[in-house]
């Protein structure tokens, strides 16, 4: 499912307009980045809970030549899918 039926998707299970379900989906989605960007933590009650996690430096090799390289520092998104969430996916 990619972004456009998902908002087809709620508009129709909602009864809203399909712009409404655009707007609801973008805001959805800006408030989800804006708490990670600040390193909150998002739960959400049965769907599961987006948090922020740091990975730290490391050494790796370039699979093209086999040389050693290092891979910087950074900061990754982790999804944990919820306990109704994964009984629905089994």
């Amino acid at each position: 499912m990619n972004k456009a039926q998902l908002i087809e998707a709620v508009s129709d299970d909602a009864k809203i307009t399909k712009t409404e379900a655009k707007r609801a989906l973008e805001s959805f989605i800006e408030n989800i980045s804006n708490a990670l960007s600040k390193e909150e933590r998002v739960a959400l009650v049965g769907f599961g809970s987006f948090s922020v996690s740091k990975r730290a430096a490391r050494k790796g090799r370039n699979p093209q030549n086999g040389k050693e390289i290092k891979i910087a520092a950074k900061k990754v998104v982790k999804f944990k899918a919820g306990a109704e969430l994964g009984k629905k996916v089994k």
